[in-house]
């Protein structure tokens, strides 16, 4: 778009908010005529314009508007990044808006197909986003959608309204969410349930798997319903149990939660955090990595360390011989709040050490 246009627009707009409709009008005009915007300081802002004619009345004003509308295509912009990222985010054959109702509930969600799912074996993984964030961001930052079309997995990508939580946030720390039966982890345990009936999922291929507020609600699903949920994938998140108000919510993320003993789930569980975390206490993924220890009786924990795509990671399992590991926790040293191995375009996202969304897939689909 024009420069001198956009800034002209721009102040038209501010001006009709403050009901400056004589002031917008000239605004207008001068952008038609490819002439500079007009300062509120200038002599000439009141009741005629710097083009030496009157400004005309509101009627005028709507003409014009009316005009605008109808050459619009003058003044098409040239794509930008941003540009880019929302015409990615629109729906598209594969990557759907859906809505779910039950009797407990109801979400709005993203699915997204892969290209062939009719003729593979599929498996189900629902994404939980954090914080800020939305089902289009959290696929463009996870890249989850690309391991899709990979592996053959259905994404579901619930929404968490801000009607819900102001901040988007889902309510991992409130008592009327953490609860088999009721709340949130009904909504979504019945969401996984419905697109697992739909597209033939059996029951060991439906994972769950989120980010911060996400990660936590992951983990309540994984305590809450274990008959759903086959495996769990924690980034950056804190154990089922750790609060149960706003305020215990704040000491939990600074590494003084409860004991959380709601925390031992039997299912298998693959957790990321970042070292620096400076928003969620990193103790709160090796609190969740003890938590799933316990619940199956202290099995024996293997730990490597290595660098890899340039961070110092720390690898812990827990297992016996052969078998697919019963937890992972990886500890990236130097790590912030953020989705490890992601894509930059996404909010929350490192784009350097190990890809979390593979090694999560790679975790879920080895049992």
């Amino acid at each position: 778009m024009n420069p001198r246009f956009h800034a002209a627009i721009g102040e038209a707009m501010s001006r009709l908010r403050t009901a400056d409709v004589t002031g917008a009008t000239a605004a207008v005009q001068r952008a038609l005529a490819g002439r500079e915007p007009m300062r509120r300081g200038d002599p000439d802002s009141g009741t005629q314009s710097g083009d030496g004619f009157e400004t005309p009345s509101a009627r005028g004003l709507r003409a014009i508007l009316q005009k605008l509308r109808n050459e619009r295509a003058n003044f098409v912009p040239t794509p930008s990044h941003g540009d880019a990222i929302a015409e990615e985010a629109r729906d598209s054959e594969n990557f759907r808006a859906r809505r779910f109702q039950s009797a407990v509930g109801s979400v709005a969600y993203k699915l997204y197909l892969p290209s062939d799912h009719a003729d593979r074996e599929l498996a189900l993984v629902m994404m939980l986003h954090g914080c800020t964030q939305n089902p289009d961001d959290f696929a463009r930052g996870t890249r989850m959608n690309a391991l899709a079309e990979e592996f053959g997995l259905i994404v579901a990508y619930p929404l968490q309204p801000k009607s819900a939580n102001a901040q988007g946030c889902w309510n991992w720390f409130d008592a009327r969410h953490q609860e088999r039966g009721a709340g949130e982890p009904a909504v979504l345990a019945g969401l996984a349930q419905e697109l697992a009936s739909e597209f033939k999922i059996d029951r060991k291929r439906v994972f769950v798997a989120g980010l911060s507020a996400g990660g936590a609600m992951a983990d309540v699903l994984s305590s809450a319903y274990p008959d759903v949920f086959s495996a769990v994938g924690i980034h950056s998140g804190l154990p089922h149990g750790a609060a149960c108000d706003v305020m215990s919510a704040f000491a939990a993320m600074k590494g003084n939660g409860k004991a959380a003993a709601k925390g031992r789930s039997p299912i298998r569980k693959i957790i990321f955090h970042g070292g620096a975390d400076a928003r969620v206490h990193p103790s709160n993924g090796k609190r969740v990595f003890d938590l799933a220890r316990s619940a199956h009786g202290e099995p024996p924990e293997f730990q490597t360390d290595t660098v890899i795509n340039g961070k110092r990671v720390t690898r812990s399992l827990l297992g016996h011989g052969q078998d697919p590991a019963i937890a992972e926790h990886w500890l990236i040293h130097g790590g912030g709040h953020a989705w490890s191995g992601g894509d930059h375009l996404g909010s929350y996202v490192d784009a350097t050490g190990p890809d979390a969304s593979r090694e999560m897939i790679r975790f879920f689909l080895e049992a």
